[in-house]
Order: C-alpha cells, then sequence, then structure tokens
C-alpha cells in the first residue's frame, strides 16, 4: 500500500472510531448500526470492512485505544502508592474520574456489549480485574498502621470502584449535577473512611 493510499486508510479507520464514539454516546452501543457509523463518519457503507469485521471488532479496537492510553500516561511526581495517605487516595480517584468520564461512551458501551456476548462479559470481568491488581499493593500498609479493611482487598477495591462508577453514572445521566471538583472530593472521603473507618482532617 502506498503512502497516501495507507494515510488515507488511517483517516477512515479513525473517522470510523470517531463516529462510533460519538453514536455510542448519543444512542447507545446496542441502538448503533454500522450504517448509522458509516454515515457518521461520512464514508460509504461498506468502507466499514475494509478495517472491522464486525461492530464488536470496532468496540475491541477502542478498548485497545484506552489500553493503550493507560500504558502511555506517565506517573505523576503526586501518585503516592498508600492508601492509609488520604492523598493517594484522592489522586487515584482524581485520576480514574478523568479517565473513565472521558472515555464514558466506549466503557458504557462495553458494559452493554456484554449484556449479549459471553466475549465482552469476560472482557468487562478482566478489565475490572486488571484495574485492581495494579492497585492491590496500595492496601499493603494497612497492618502497620492498625487498620482493618471493611472486606478482603479484592472487596475493598471492587467497592471503590464500584462506588465512583455509579457517581459518574448518576452524573452522566443527569441524575445529580455535580462538578469534577466536587464528585472527587465527595469520593474521596467516602472512599478514605469505608477503607480506614477515619475522617479526612
Amino acid at each position: 500500500m502506498t503512502g497516501r493510499r495507507q494515510e488515507r486508510s488511517t483517516e477512515t479507520e479513525q473517522a470510523l472510531k470517531s463516529a462510533a464514539r460519538r453514536l455510542f454516546a448519543e444512542r447507545g452501543y446496542l441502538n448503533t448500526k454500522i450504517t448509522d457509523i458509516t454515515a457518521a463518519a461520512g464514508r460509504a457503507a461498506g468502507s466499514f470492512y475494509n478495517h472491522f469485521s464486525s461492530k464488536e471488532e470496532l468496540l475491541q479496537s477502542l478498548l485497545n485505544d484506552l489500553e493503550a492510553e493507560g500504558d502511555v500516561s506517565a506517573e505523576s511526581p503526586d501518585h503516592k502508592p498508600d492508601f492509609t495517605d488520604p492523598e493517594a487516595v484522592r489522586y487515584h480517584v482524581d485520576n480514574y474520574w478523568s479517565f473513565t468520564r472521558h472515555n464514558w461512551a466506549v466503557l458504557r458501551a462495553t458494559s452493554q456489549a456484554a449484556l449479549v456476548s459471553a466475549d465482552f462479559a469476560r472482557i468487562v470481568s478482566d478489565f475490572g480485574a486488571q484495574q485492581r491488581m495494579g492497585i492491590r499493593d496500595h492496601l499493603d500498609g494497612f497492618p502497620a498502621a492498625g487498620l482493618e479493611l471493611p472486606g478482603s482487598p479484592d472487596v475493598s477495591l471492587a467497592i471503590m470502584f464500584l462506588a465512583t462508577s455509579a457517581l459518574l453514572q448518576a452524573v452522566e445521566d443527569g441524575t445529580l449535577e455535580l462538578t469534577d471538583e466536587q464528585a472527587v472530593e465527595a469520593l474521596t472521603r467516602f472512599i478514605y473512611r469505608g477503607l480506614t473507618g477515619r475522617d479526612i482532617t
């Protein structure tokens, strides 16, 4: 493939993925057809299959982009890997909230796909497990600090992620009106107290 043809192909693939993100946000994954995506991208209907074999494969590609985004993100000097420190909890809540809100359309589409696809149900389960495993060591300092988690480390972290996702769902649906700063502050206080039994002073 020549350089110009490769460039056009890449442009079309990105246009299809951008259109899919918009439509998933507007009408949901299950209510979006491939022809909707190609029309929104301004591309011929048949061009879709030059890049993806199905809507499921397109969604998987969007998820791969999310993983790459997480992999290349530089670790901030503000990062603290110890959840006995409220600022460490705040840092992670803030980052997770920002990442999830930015990618809400894709993450919600994945959850919707999981309702009708065993493969995507497994992907959702694995994604959650990877998130928890990535910060499980942030709870290692609890015994030395004389603190007892509300459940096992995996359960405690699952509660943390589920609480954040549920609040974000309410904000995205318009059930609650919160700024990002208000949401992060409320979640930080809620999660820190839930994990440690302490209030943030």
